[in-house]
């Protein structure tokens, strides 16, 4: 009877002491994202009838994803120039990174996120969403937009891509800034 009962003692004994660490199996079943696709230094013009409109530039360039779920990732900043009918630069657009969704045609830029217009107008944010076709770029985030004469502080904006007609919303703050006249410097 004895003999029955220690094979079966030793088969539960080896797997009740059988376990598995979660997160050892996780990283060992992990894949690393591998981009399809890399490129330094790369460089992206739009154009509609032959008409230069957009110039993208970023050191570099890595594309992930098939089909609906692709992607293209700038990790090490991205740099956009809009131009006008004339081929001047209408703006500027910078960042540290920047995501483009390409089935959705919607590029994200964060970290340290700079546009300026062809005005001097100034908007700094952390978060901006550029939509292609309807050519708009707009954040949810903090914002701060200096213009010649003003510093306008707010939650939230929407603009035209070339930041030539903007609206802030949920205005924190505006700061007014004047210039010392002449007269009263003294030399």
């Amino acid at each position: 009877m004895y003999t029955k009962i220690i094979p079966v003692l030793f088969a539960f004994g080896i797997l009740c002491s059988c376990e598995n660490d979660v997160e050892e199996i996780a990283s060992l079943t992990k894949k690393e994202k591998v981009p399809i696709s890399k490129g330094k230094n790369v460089e992206f013009i739009y154009s509609e009838k032959s008409d230069v409109k957009i110039k993208i530039t970023a050191p570099l360039m890595e594309e992930y994803g098939e089909d609906k779920n692709k992607y293209m990732e700038m990790t090490e900043g991205i740099k956009v120039l809009f131009y006008d009918s004339l081929l001047n630069i209408a703006s500027t657009l910078t960042s540290n990174y920047a995501i483009h969704r390409v089935s959705e045609d919607i590029m994200e830029a964060k970290d340290d996120v700079v546009v300026v217009n062809d005005k001097g107008e100034v908007l700094n944010t952390e978060h901006l969403i550029w939509l292609k076709d309807s050519a708009k770029i707009y954040t949810e985030e903090f914002v701060k937009i200096t213009t010649e004469d003003e510093i306008i502080m707010g939650d939230g904006m929407e603009a035209n891509q070339d930041f030539t007609k903007w609206k802030i919303y949920n205005i924190t703050g505006i700061i007014n800034i004047k210039e010392e006249s002449d007269s009263l410097k003294t030399d």
